[in-house]
């Protein structure tokens, strides 16, 4: 049976004439992936070629953005570099407005909080990164600094490089997150580690350290609320 072509299909089901038409929020999840791939294969339209590469990670979005340029190009076909580099920045794009909207001096008042702010940043990572957030007297956000970025298991920190940039930043507080790409919300030793060496070294400069955070994925552990802190 040949391919019928987008361009054959009713205006209102294609997915650029339907987003005019309709609005882009009448549009499914396969029918935005196919406006940013714009053409599919010989076998596939857009659409088409956008449900199967869906369907390959359950129709989950969180899973699609965890996809390299590499995997995408060599599991679909239809997918060249340049459309693979499309959709990974088109998802990027997506993360970064969301961690946008909790910038605006953020008031940090629970883990809940540093999760979320985090999240966008770490969740689709294969290596380890440790972040740190300096915050003012009014635990708002002042400023956030990527320390370090490592392999699969572990990173590696340099408290006094931590400590130096909250007296640069004025901060008053300090707040710890890295993310396990494994999954598991276990802190390890060396996380023990690192989190007492800079509670006690924040005490000395007279710095709080408010929390320490693991994000995985859609989940994480917090320090401060199983009270080792």
């Amino acid at each position: 049976m040949p391919k019928l072509f987008i361009k054959a299909w009713a205006e209102e089901d294609r997915p650029r004439e339907k987003l005019l038409l309709k609005g882009i929020a009448s549009l499914s999840d396969a029918e935005l992936l196919a406006i940013i791939i714009s053409v599919g294969n010989a076998e596939e339209t857009a659409v088409e070629l956008s449900r199967r590469i869906l369907s390959s990670v359950k129709n989950n979005l969180n899973s699609l953005g965890k996809l390299s340029v590499d995997e995408l190009v060599s599991g679909f076909k239809g997918i060249g570099k340049a459309k693979a580099i499309s959709i990974v920045a088109a998802l990027e794009l997506g993360k970064r407005r969301k961690n946008s909207e909790t910038n605006e001096r953020l008031q940090i008042k629970s883990s809940v909080d540093i999760f979320d702010y985090f999240y966008p940043i770490l969740c689709d990572l294969p290596h380890e990164e440790f972040w740190v957030l300096f915050l003012d007297r009014s635990n708002k956000i002042i400023g956030k600094k990527k320390i370090s970025q490592g392999g699969i298991f572990e990173t590696v920190v340099d408290s006094r490089l931590i400590l130096k940039e909250a007296l640069v930043q004025l901060a008053t507080g300090l707040v710890l997150c890295h993310n396990h790409p494994s999954g598991n919300r276990k802190p390890s030793n060396g996380d023990d580690m690192i989190t007492r060496k800079l509670k006690d070294g924040a005490k000395l400069l007279e710095l709080d350290l408010l929390d320490h955070v693991i994000v995985c994925d859609q989940s994480y552990y917090s320090y401060a609320d199983d009270d080792r802190l």
